[in-house]
């Protein structure tokens, strides 16, 4: 097993038997480059060099495309729950600061909150994106999820393998015991505990909960309460959700898991389930009041 800091979070690697160093080696360039790329707190990222240019058709590279694309897709699909542009009120909402590092993100006072994913135009035929108004992307819902399936894909060949980035998992085949992976699902009230377990081979699951990342007004807070806001933000009120804990979905891949997890913590209980069930996936939805509300295709641990 190889760990290492990417992306805000620790990223672990665990493949099963031999002749594995250089596919991991190439399964971690391609969590950098990804990082390197689409992440908010480095000016130098092309994300944030794009950033710098509204008004003008900007070519980006294949990587920038895909995840931009794929957020505006499920913005258009879920009407706004889930919605790239929500970079300025992250900002304002003090989530302005790299979650390992606190490197801060940089300053574009020009930005507006009051944009929504229909200000960003992209161009398939030229690949080229074109941000209509002055405003902040924030790709943090699927490049971590995007980062997870270039490095699986790295790791076919391996067939039995895991990758874990802070919740977003991709399991491989089968475990050192010949087994489908087991999984468990944190409690979001009890550090160290599981609420849920669930089995997964060749598939994603990714987890959204409102403990991994509170605001500054829900530090103070004991550990076992709802966090009075969190990194979590309904882009239509600007607000943290409060009917949902945490948000589990399994999808063949972890780009798509990790987008409909947020977008269903967005929806809340009853919404979010029938939302993830619209698109396919499976999911388990633990509300505020720690109720299990499963898809009808949940599988049983």
């Amino acid at each position: 097993m190889r760990a290492e800091a990417l992306m805000g979070t620790v990223v672990t690697i665990d493949a099963v038997g031999v002749e594995r160093d250089a596919a991991i080696d190439r399964a971690f360039e391609w969590v950098r480059l990804v990082e390197e790329t689409c992440t908010r707190f480095d000016p130098r990222s092309e994300l944030c060099q794009l950033t710098t240019r509204p008004g003008a058709a900007v070519p980006v590279s294949r990587l920038l495309f895909e995840a931009i694309r794929f957020a505006i897709g499920v913005a258009d699909a879920s009407d706004g729950a889930f919605d790239p542009t929500i970079g300025a009120v992250l900002q304002h909402r003090g989530f302005d600061r790299e979650h390992r590092t606190g490197q801060p993100a940089p300053v574009m006072a020009e930005a507006s909150a009051r944009v929504s994913f229909r200000d960003v135009a992209i161009d398939e035929a030229a690949r080229t994106v074109t941000l209509r108004r002055p405003l902040l992307l924030d790709l943090g819902a699927v490049a971590k999820g995007l980062a997870v399936d270039l490095a699986a894909r790295e790791l076919a060949t391996l067939r039995d393998f895991a990758i874990d980035a802070g919740g977003d998992l991709y399991l491989g085949g089968t475990n050192h015991d010949g087994e489908a992976w087991s999984i468990g699902i944190r409690h979001p009230r009890r550090p160290g505990e599981c609420i849920a377990a669930v089995r997964v081979s060749d598939g994603a699951i990714c987890t959204s909960g409102d403990y991994e990342r509170p605001g500054s007004a829900s530090l103070a807070r004991p550990a076992p309460q709802a966090p009075a806001e969190h990194h979590i933000i309904d882009p239509r009120t600007g607000l943290s959700p409060s009917a949902i804990a945490s948000v589990t979905v399994l999808a063949p891949s972890a780009m798509l898991a990790d987008a409909m997890a947020t977008t269903a913590f967005v929806l809340g209980p009853h919404q979010g389930r029938a939302w993830l069930e619209r698109m396919g996936v499976e999911g388990l939805l633990v509300t505020g009041a720690l109720e299990l509300i499963p898809t009808r295709g949940w599988p049983d641990a």
